[in-house]
């Protein structure tokens, strides 16, 4: 089981540690080093990779794996009972549909543009939602709680989260597969590399892992009003930026509800949550009960308020 665990995070082309998309970052940071050699000090030090957050990252990536497995997974409906749910339902409310007009072609750059955008959407709604509605805040601070950024930092995420991500997921893939089917039928397909929507598997390997780490590479102004670039995601880290910069891989979505924040914009990044509160966050333990623990504590104290 352990072998099977370490190997499939690294050979996994949908894992976002995939060795490619490794190798790449490794690449890219090595041309960031040539321009901007001062930020080599900080990102090749071992205070940054042996940092009690670090350590902490590395311990919960392993505990989470197992609480994913074997507690999440089996609960989550799939993408194909929902495709099949929507498939259904077309059929009966509006009979037989034959495709004569789209070629088969056309119908794979459709379904794979629809497959990405609606799912990035949805990842900014529930990203963003994750932020301001309190109770969900809870948990998504565990992510928030990272004080030094490493790519393992994508997977300090509270299994709630991962439920919710899992929801978003079925119901975006599924909705889009099962109006596809419907209309499509066996026509429907996408342009993919090893496996990964090609626009995503593009996205993954300019740096992807590059978003968790102090390696600051921006895309310039003029592409980071329409893609989130390492630099943007580390501004949604910083906690004066919490509210910025909430979509996956496109930034329009930022841009046309108002949550956009350019690399040139930001100049200082301190990562974490406010120092009163980064006690809480010290443990895989904390980890995982600190949010059940302050959202009974809130309702008691909201309570003897209102006495």
């Amino acid at each position: 089981m352990n072998d099977f665990f370490a190997l499939e995070y690294l050979i996994n082309p949908n894992k976002r540690i995939f060795w490619v998309y490794i190798l790449s970052s490794i690449l890219i940071t090595i041309i960031y080093f040539y321009f901007n050699s001062r930020s080599k000090k900080v990102v090749l030090s071992s205070k940054l990779w042996l940092h009690p957050s670090a350590k902490l990252d590395y311990y919960y990536f392993f505990i989470s794996y197992f609480v994913k497995v074997f507690m999440l997974i089996p609960i989550v409906v799939s993408a194909k009972t929902i495709a099949f749910f929507v498939n259904k339902h077309l059929y009966l409310q509006f009979d037989y549909y034959e495709n004569t007009f789209f070629s088969y072609e056309v119908v794979i750059v459709m379904y794979t543009l629809s497959l990405f955008l609606i799912s990035d959407f949805s990842r900014y709604w529930l990203h963003r939602f994750l932020h301001k509605i309190p109770f969900l805040w809870e948990f998504h601070k565990v992510h928030h709680s990272a004080k030094v950024l490493t790519p393992i930092t994508f997977y300090r995420v509270h299994p709630i989260e991962n439920l919710l991500y899992g929801i978003r997921y079925s119901l975006s893939i599924g909705f889009v597969t099962g109006i596809f089917i419907y209309f499509f039928g066996a026509m429907i397909d996408i342009y993919s590399v090893l496996g990964v929507n090609i626009i995503v598997f593009v996205f993954s390997i300019l740096g992807a892992n590059l978003r968790h780490s102090h390696v600051q590479v921006s895309f310039g102004e003029k592409i980071e009003k329409w893609f989130i670039s390492p630099k943007q995601h580390q501004i949604h880290h910083s906690r004066r930026h919490f509210n910025k910069n909430y979509g996956g891989t496109l930034a329009i979505w930022d841009r046309l509800f108002g949550s956009l924040s350019l690399s040139k914009e930001v100049k200082i990044l301190k990562f974490g949550l406010r120092k009163n509160q980064m006690n809480d966050y010290l443990s895989v333990f904390d980890l995982l009960i600190k949010p059940f623990k302050l959202l009974i504590l809130n309702k008691i104290l909201k309570k003897r308020k209102l006495k």
